[in-house]
């Protein structure tokens, strides 16, 4: 066990993608490029389970490594890994394989390139979740921009252009007030250092001010309305390893950016927004909802729900609660999971059919079954259906919102029966009914591949839903250990 603390374990997760990225430039065969990449994605998830072997369940920064960088500033390599960050590391490296496995045979033009933006993609996400520099966490946030942009606007669909420049500068924009912040708070504390600055004093003028510009940016990646517009456009665009790293994981940064620097950095501020934040998520869920059941294509559908989930999301961090915020964390990895398992069977279905319009299916059931009865297991789980993953962060989420307040308790639990009623109606417009569309008739059920690449995200769903206390005894002592410092603050409303 010592030497597995000892052993730079953060830095190999971290760093494994890109060397993988790295050695594919050097093959020619594409299936030697195919191989390179599933072989570091799979050797980098393996790595990432050895974090559950050494873990430790209290609330400290664990595994950690920290060397000077540029020490003139006083910026540092600092990685570490607590409660909150772990499975959000997990749920990052599982999809690694994931999705380049769906990629296998369905990319046509220029698959290496796409691998290595793939892989790339990994490293900056783990970046994010592992940083304890400021510096070094807002490098690999912006880094994460990039792959992004070229995987939408390079392999995206027939928008895919405006969706990737949106997509960038909306992100962009957020990050630039947060990047001044992190320069202030080195002049003010002389540190960039996370670990120092959450001890440090800072002034209610200055938290206020400060946890608005951290705010806008996490905002915008989460999103939270009203600064969603990007996501339905991007969602729709991308190739669906995009759409499914964008929605199992990329969104997750804007969370964990709440909890993670919002929070503890600036606990005066948080108490002053909390409701504003509070008010904004409950719209979110109910306009992501019912935004959903208009939609006419499923990735569209998917997209919307994707608001309404994430604002459960948020709802729970801002109760402030031990039950909200742990099944915020929890939640945020079960929205990963279902989400990205929807946008995987949505690009399976296409691949055959070439169409997303729910008009054009129907009684699929008859000819998919496999596919069918995984597409309503996904969806159950995305509902929330006790048993299964989602019901466990839900229930924890509005438990604590009911805590903080009971109002944001009553109009939450508005957005579950709305998030059953469209994605039941997805179920009901690609499942049931009569196989009327004569092109659906030629369709061909799930490979062995496709049924493997699913297979993880569907054993998780009941893993999660049937044995949730082996997820919430890692994540409770990072949460107590984070309100404790939010409650140290001065509460401004009061």
């Amino acid at each position: 066990m010592e030497n597995l603390v000892s052993f730079p374990l953060l830095s190999s997760i971290i760093w494994l993608p890109t060397v993988g990225a790295i050695l594919m430039l050097f093959f020619q065969s594409e299936r030697s490029v195919k191989i390179v990449a599933l072989t570091t994605t799979i050797i980098s998830f393996l790595v990432s389970l050895l974090l559950l072997a050494g873990w430790v369940n209290d609330s400290s920064m664990q595994f950690q490594e920290n060397l000077a960088w540029i020490p003139q500033l006083d910026i540092n390599y600092h990685l570490g890994v607590d409660g909150i960050s772990l499975f959000l590391v997990l749920l990052t490296t599982l999809f690694g394989p994931i999705v380049v496995l769906f990629s296998w045979n369905n990319v046509k033009d220029n698959l290496k390139a796409y691998l290595f933006l793939l892989l790339t993609q990994q490293t900056g996400m783990l970046g994010v979740f592992l940083s304890l520099d400021l510096v070094l966490f807002f490098i690999f946030w912006e880094f994460t921009l990039i792959p992004m942009y070229f995987l939408i606007g390079r392999w995206g669909g027939k928008n895919r252009v405006y969706a990737a420049v949106k997509f960038f500068l909306y992100t962009m924009a957020g990050s630039a007030l947060m990047l001044v912040v992190i320069l202030l708070l080195y002049w003010k504390q002389g540190s960039f250092d996370w670990m120092v600055l959450q001890q440090a004093p800072m002034d209610v003028r200055f938290q206020t001010w400060a946890f608005v510009a951290f705010a806008l940016a996490f905002a915008i990646k989460i999103p939270l309305f009203p600064f969603h517009t990007w996501l339905p456009d991007a969602h729709v665009q991308a190739p669906t390893a995009g759409s499914v790293i964008l929605a199992g994981v990329l969104l997750k940064m804007g969370t964990y950016g709440f909890l993670r620097f919002n929070l503890p950095l600036f606990p005066d501020a948080t108490h002053l927004y909390t409701p504003l934040l509070a008010v904004l998520a409950i719209i979110g869920i109910l306009y992501g909802a019912l935004v959903a059941l208009v939609q006419k294509d499923v990735k569209s559908l998917v997209a919307y729900s994707s608001i309404a989930h994430l604002g459960f999301v948020m709802l729970g961090i801002v109760s402030l609660t031990a039950q909200g915020v742990s099944g915020a964390v929890l939640q945020g990895v079960n929205h990963g999971l279902s989400t990205g398992a929807l946008f995987l069977m949505i690009g399976m279905v296409y691949d055959r059919r070439h169409t997303r319009l729910l008009s054009e299916y129907g009684g699929l059931w008859k000819k998919v079954p496999v596919w069918s009865a995984l597409f309503i297991i996904v969806v159950l789980a995305s509902v929330g259906l006790p048993g299964l993953n989602g019901f466990v962060g839900e229930f924890a989420i509005l438990v604590g919102a009911f805590q903080a307040n009971p109002w944001w308790a009553v109009f939450a639990t508005l957005g579950v029966i709305f998030a059953a009623w469209y994605l039941l109606t997805a179920v009901r417009g690609m499942v049931q009914g009569p196989l009327d569309e004569e092109k659906n008739g030629n369709l061909t059920d799930l490979t062995k591949r496709e049924i493997l690449l699913l297979a993880p995200l569907i054993i998780l769903f009941f893993v999660i839903g049937l044995f949730p206390g082996f997820f919430f005894d890692k994540i409770n002592p990072a949460v107590d250990a984070l309100l404790q410092t939010v409650q140290s603050g001065t509460d401004l409303l009061f």
